[in-house]
C-alpha cells in the first residue's frame, strides 16, 4: 500500500530552518546549486554564441545575395559594391524595378513619337522642339539610361549625339537652360561611360554659350543665338540678368576646365562668384534681378524658389565638387551666410505647424513657398555635415521639418500630386496656389538625399507613394503628362525632359543601395546629372583629369519662369 504523506512533510525542503539544522545538507545543497549555475550559464553562452554565429552567417549569406544582385559589367568592367552597403532589401529591389519600367515606358514613347526632338507631346503623339532641337530629352536621359544598366537605349542615343547632334542652330537658346541639361548632360555621360564623344561634344556647345559672359562685369546675358552669338537678356526682365541663371553654370564648366585642360571655362564662372561676393550682404540673400553692366542688384524678391533656387545650391556643391578643400572654401562660407539668411525666412503654420520658406520683397515677408523650393531641404541636408555637431543636427532637423511640408504638399490635394506653389494662412495651414504638375522632381530629390544621409526609411515610403500618385495620374498609354489641375486631375501634353533627367533618376536612386552613385564620389548638378568629385588645388585645377582619370563608378544594375526643374 502506497504511503502519503503529509502536508507538512511535502514541504518540508522549502523551509531555510530544515537545513540551518542540517549543514551537511546545506553545503551539499550549495555546491550542487553553483555546479547547475555554472552548466546553465556555460549552456547560456554557447546558445549566444551560437546566435550569434548564425546572425553572422546569414549577415554574409544576404552580403552575398547583395553581390549577386548588384554587381554589374558596364562596358566590359566589373564594378564592385561597397562594404557599407545595406544588405538587399527585397521591397526596394522590387520598387526600384518598377522605376525603372516607368522610364522604359517614358524613354520607349519618346523614341517612338518624338525621336531627336526636344520633348514628347504624349497626348498627341509628336515631337516639339522647346530647346532649338537639340534633343534634350535624349541627352537629359543619358546618364539615367546608363544607371539603370539599360545599354541597348543608351547606346542608340550614344549613336544619335555622334552622327545627328548638331548645335549650329539659328535659335535663341537660355544659356541656363542649355548648360545644365545639354552640357551637363554630355558631361555626366562623359564622366561615366569615358566616351570621348560626349566630351566633344560637350566642348562644342559650351564655346557658343561663352560669348553671353563677355558683359563689362562677367556677369552673363542670359539668352545667345547658338548659331550667330549676340548674347541678350530677355525683355521682361528689363535688360537685367537672372540670378540663378547668371550663377548655375559653375559646376559644369568648371568640370568641363578639368576634363579639357582648357582654364577658360572655369574662369568665366568663376568670376561670377567673385562679382557677387562683391555684393554679397551679410545674410547671405541676394534680389533676382543683377545689372551685367554694372554689377548691381535692383530692387526685386529675394526667394529659394524659381529664379533664386539654384545659386545658393551652387554655392554649396562647387565646394563639394573640388571635394572641400581650400581652393574652394569660399563657395562654403558665401553657403553658410546664405543659410543664415534662410533661418530668417523660415516660419511656421498653424495648427499643424508646418516649416515653410517665405519670400521676400523689401522689407515684407510674403507667405508663399513654390514646390521649386522644395530642393532646398535636401540642399540643407547635404550641406549640414559640414557644420559643427549642435549646428550640423540643427540643420538637418529643419531640413526633415521643410520635407514633411514638401510631401504634404503632394498629400494634400485630391490627386496627391502637388501643386506648382503654396499659400499660407493662419489657423488653416497652406493651399495650393498655381494647381498644375508639370512633373516636377524637388521634392523627390530632397527624399532621396534625406534617405542617404539618415538611413531613414520613411523617406522611401513618402518617395513611394509619389511614385504611385504620377503611376496613377500621369501615365498614359504614350508616356507621361502632367496635370493641368492637380484637383481635377485634367491632364496636359507634355512630357518635360527633366522627368527622365531627375524625377525617375531620383526615385531609382531612392530604392538603390547607397554605393550607386556616391555622395562621396559623385555630386548632381541642378538637372540631376551626376558629376565626378575631383579635389581642386589652387593653382593646378586644369590638368586634364578627363584623361588621366577613370571613374571609380559604383553602379548596379528650371528654368526660365520654372527656374529649377
Amino acid at each position: 500500500m502506497a504511503r502519503t504523506r503529509s502536508s507538512s512533510s511535502r514541504f518540508r525542503y522549502c523551509n531555510p530552518s530544515y537545513y540551518l539544522k542540517r549543514p551537511k545538507r546545506l553545503a551539499l545543497l550549495f555546491i550542487a546549486f553553483v555546479c547547475i549555475s555554472f552548466v546553465f550559464w556555460d549552456r547560456q553562452t554557447l546558445v549566444r554564441e551560437h546566435e550569434m554565429e548564425i546572425s553572422k552567417l546569414k549577415g554574409e549569406l544576404a552580403d552575398l545575395h547583395n553581390s549577386l544582385e548588384e554587381l554589374k559589367n558596364v562596358e566590359g568592367k566589373v564594378v564592385k559594391k561597397t562594404q557599407n552597403d545595406v544588405p538587399a532589401d527585397p521591397i526596394a529591389i522590387q520598387r526600384r524595378e518598377k522605376v525603372k519600367e516607368a522610364m522604359l515606358h517614358a524613354w520607349n514613347s519618346y523614341e517612338k513619337y518624338a525621336w531627336g526632338q526636344d520633348e514628347l507631346q504624349p497626348q498627341s503623339k509628336s515631337g516639339v522642339n522647346s530647346f532649338g532641337g537639340l534633343g534634350a530629352t535624349l541627352i537629359d536621359s543619358l546618364d539615367t539610361l546608363y544607371i539603370m544598366g539599360l545599354d541597348e537605349q543608351f547606346q542608340k542615343a550614344r549613336e544619335w549625339i555622334a552622327n545627328s547632334l548638331d548645335f549650329n542652330k539659328n535659335y535663341e537658346a537660355s544659356v541656363f537652360e542649355t548648360t545644365i541639361r545639354v552640357v551637363g548632360g554630355l558631361l555626366s555621360a562623359y564622366d561615366l561611360s569615358q566616351d570621348k564623344v560626349f566630351l566633344d561634344k560637350a566642348r562644342d556647345i559650351a564655346d557658343r554659350l561663352l560669348p553671353a559672359w563677355d558683359t563689362p562685369t562677367g556677369i552673363p546675358y542670359n539668352v545667345i543665338n547658338l548659331a550667330q552669338g549676340r548674347p541678350h537678356n530677355p525683355g521682361w526682365t528689363g535688360g537685367e540678368s537672372i540670378l540663378a541663371d547668371s550663377a548655375t553654370e559653375q559646376l559644369e564648366f568648371i568640370a568641363l576646365s578639368q576634363r579639357t585642360g582648357d582654364p577658360k571655362y572655369q574662369q568665366k564662372v568663376e568670376n561670377v562668384i567673385t562679382q557677387l561676393n562683391n555684393i554679397f550682404p551679410e545674410d547671405g540673400l541676394l534680389p533676382i534681378y543683377i545689372d551685367p553692366h554694372r554689377g548691381s542688384t535692383s530692387y526685386s524678391p529675394i526667394t529659394f524658389g524659381a529664379m533664386g533656387d539654384s545659386f545658393y545650391e551652387y554655392l554649396l556643391k562647387v565646394w563639394i565638387q573640388g571635394n572641400k578643400t581650400s581652393a574652394v572654401r569660399r563657395y562654403r562660407e558665401m553657403w553658410e551666410k546664405s543659410m543664415k539668411g534662410l533661418q530668417s525666412l523660415i516660419r511656421r503654420t498653424t495648427p499643424s505647424s508646418f516649416t515653410y520658406i517665405c519670400e521676400k520683397n523689401g522689407d515684407s515677408l510674403t507667405d508663399k513657398m513654390d514646390e521649386l523650393a522644395c530642393f532646398a531641404p535636401g540642399m540643407i541636408a547635404l550641406g549640414s555635415s559640414g557644420y559643427g555637431p549642435n549646428e550640423s543636427q540643427k540643420f538637418l532637423s529643419l531640413a526633415e521639418e521643410l520635407a514633411w511640408t514638401c510631401y504634404n504638399f503632394y498629400q494634400s490635394t485630391p490627386t496627391k500630386l502637388a501643386g506648382e506653389n503654396y499659400f499660407f494662412h493662419p489657423g488653416q495651414d497652406m493651399s495650393v496656389g498655381t494647381s498644375w504638375n508639370i512633373l516636377r522632381p524637388e521634392t523627390l530629390e530632397s527624399l532621396f538625399y534625406l534617405w542617404r544621409l539618415t538611413g531613414n526609411k520613411t523617406y522611401q515610403e513618402w518617395g513611394w507613394n509619389i511614385f504611385q500618385a504620377f503611376e496613377k495620374n500621369s501615365r498614359i498609354e504614350s508616356g507621361y503628362v502632367g496635370l493641368k489641375d492637380v484637383n481635377s486631375g485634367v491632364k496636359d501634353n507634355m512630357m518635360q525632359s527633366f522627368f527622365l533627367a531627375e524625377t525617375l533618376k531620383y526615385l531609382y536612386l531612392l530604392f538603390s543601395p547607397p554605393s550607386l552613385i556616391s555622395l562621396d564620389e559623385w555630386v548632381f548638378n541642378t538637372e540631376a546629372h551626376p558629376i565626378r568629385i575631383v579635389p581642386r588645388h589652387d593653382g593646378v585645377d586644369f590638368e586634364n583629369t578627363g584623361e588621366k582619370q577613370k571613374p571609380n563608378l559604383k553602379l548596379r544594375g528650371r528654368k526660365e519662369g520654372r527656374s529649377r526643374d
